[in-house]
């Protein structure tokens, strides 16, 4: 009998869903992909039809499957990994949702932010959770759920209604969905709901009673990396499921970042830096949040500082889909080469408020020092520093709670592929900025939290060994031109505080 050669990854994220073959090596075999619908009701709400993207998920494994003449049986095992915050709830007995997905992006529940911080401050859950109160986190979105929806709490009380991220869902309905399907979820994701204490890695009876959540709804928390089931339903039924890991820390672990002190950088949809800080829990006082990176099988929780930017390649598709800049988001670099500098243009996206370090609820997007002189090509370029621009600001806050200097940053993502935004983020961070061989570090990563759970990989050694790298960007921009446009940048930061006014809780 041959021995299976592959391992797969199903990578869930805000805009599409792929499905990747990975070899021994950690190089791609073979991978399919496919976008689904962002749906936005109401300005800042955005949501995601839950039955598309499962939908989805069965498509591109079958593509990738029939594109590589590959079988169920040549895969060692399958991964996951996703969108994080992304909140869910369905149906137990139908297996149906009971309302489209609130995406991570959304912002409906901002007044409930304010609520629950008039009573304790912002930081008020972060000793347990190591997170601030924002619209950004699950609870939030599940209280708005249960709250809103007829029923939906009565049911989610007595275990009907199933709460879950988008790595629930998808292994629910793969492992036999209403006929049976396993109701769990990894640390990684659990550590996002702000409903895990931090420490004992399980949910925390005082964080459910305040965001009134009935622990019937929500699933079993488990490793990162481990044998959880065999597929059930799908293209690839029978073959083993044994890793899930949010985006960001998928991303960490395909970077081999898997040392205390070792860092990446991942840009997408948002711009998320994590920093790996080993078996130790570190508390930020720079604004940063403090997560889990992953736990392996029976070995300890690994944790990280994180720095989450909201709005990254989002910007660039909005600049192709809402102002038709652009035909192509790969069509922003040339736009934006055709300036040879930004004209005193900046673009702070700020569409779902800012997120670390500011974290201000009310901020919303502003271009500032717009002359006649400044045309498509500087409002192009504006929007490709702004990610670079926003990296710093982390960057600097992550080395302020971990008390040392990063000397190089490990970047992946689509963006990497910008030539032009790689170099400015290496000459405004005055550090090496590196890009691996493997662009698909967050699938990557995945894949090998399902590989070394079944043999496929041995040990994290294996993994450090399969890191190359591909290409590095040095900086070149003296010290002083750094200076006056980061100081320029804070500048425009400011002008995006404080836009929105109060409002009433909003309403389903």
């Amino acid at each position: 009998m041959t021995m299976p050669q592959y391992v797969g990854a199903i990578d869930q994220g805000t805009t599409s869903t792929r499905f990747i073959l990975f070899t021994h090596q950690g190089e791609v075999h073979a991978s399919a992909q496919t976008e689904h619908a962002q749906l936005f009701p109401k300005p800042g709400w955005v949501e995601h039809d839950p039955m598309q993207i499962w939908r989805n998920t069965c498509a591109v494994m079958a593509q990738c499957l029939s594109q590589a003449n590959v079988a169920a049986a040549d895969i060692a095992a399958i991964g996951i990994t996703n969108q994080r915050e992304t909140t869910v709830l369905w149906d137990r007995r139908t297996g149906l949702p009971l309302h489209n997905a609130l995406v991570w992006q959304d912002t409906r529940t901002e007044a409930m932010v304010a609520q629950y911080a008039a009573h304790g401050g912002k930081d008020r859950f972060r000793a347990q959770t190591g997170l601030p109160l924002a619209s950004y986190f699950s609870a939030l979105k599940m209280k708005w759920l249960l709250d809103c929806l007829p029923d939906a709490r009565a049911a989610a009380e007595r275990g009907d209604a199933l709460f879950g991220t988008i790595d629930s869902w998808l292994l629910w309905n793969l492992t036999g969905g209403a006929q049976g399907g396993l109701h769990i979820t990894d640390v990684t994701n659990a550590s996002r709901t702000q409903l895990m204490d931090l420490q004992t890695l399980q949910w925390d009876a005082a964080l459910l009673e305040a965001f009134t959540v009935p622990r019937a709804a929500l699933p079993r928390i488990v490793a990162s990396s481990d044998r959880y089931a065999r597929a059930r339903a799908g293209p690839l039924a029978g073959v083993q499921l044994s890793g899930m890991l949010g985006d960001q820390q998928a991303a960490l672990v395909g970077q081999a970042c898997l040392a205390a002190g070792e860092a990446k950088n991942t840009y997408g949809t948002g711009c998320f830096l994590l920093l790996n800080t080993g078996e130790k829990l570190v508390r930020s006082g720079a604004g940063l949040i403090s997560t889990v990176a992953y736990q392996l099988g029976n070995a300890p929780v690994h944790y990280a500082l994180e720095g989450s930017v909201a709005i990254a390649g989002a910007l660039v598709q909005w600049l192709r889909d809402n102002l038709h800049m652009i035909a192509d988001s790969a069509d922003i670099e040339s736009l934006a080469a055709q300036a040879k500098d930004n004209a005193d243009v900046y673009f702070v996206p700020a569409f779902s408020g800012l997120y670390a370090p500011h974290w201000k609820e009310s901020a919303r997007g502003a271009i500032v020092g717009l002359t006649r002189f400044a045309g498509r090509e500087h409002i192009a370029r504006a929007a490709l520093e702004a990610t670079a621009y926003q990296t710093r600001e982390v960057l600097e806050a992550m080395q302020t709670d971990a008390g040392s200097d990063l000397r190089q940053l490990r970047v992946d993502g689509g963006m990497t592929a910008n030539e032009l935004l790689m170099q400015f983020q290496s000459d405004i961070l005055n550090v090496p900025v590196i890009r691996p061989q493997v662009r698909e570090t967050t699938a990557l990563g995945a894949a090998y939290a399902a590989g070394l759970a079944v043999g496929f990989w041995q040990d994290i050694s294996e993994v450090i060994r399969n890191w190359r790298e591909d290409k590095r960007w040095l900086p070149a921009m003296p010290a002083s031109e750094r200076a006056r446009l980061y100081r320029r940048w804070q500048q425009a930061v400011t002008r995006s505080f404080d836009w929105l006014e109060s409002q009433p809780p909003a309403s389903g």
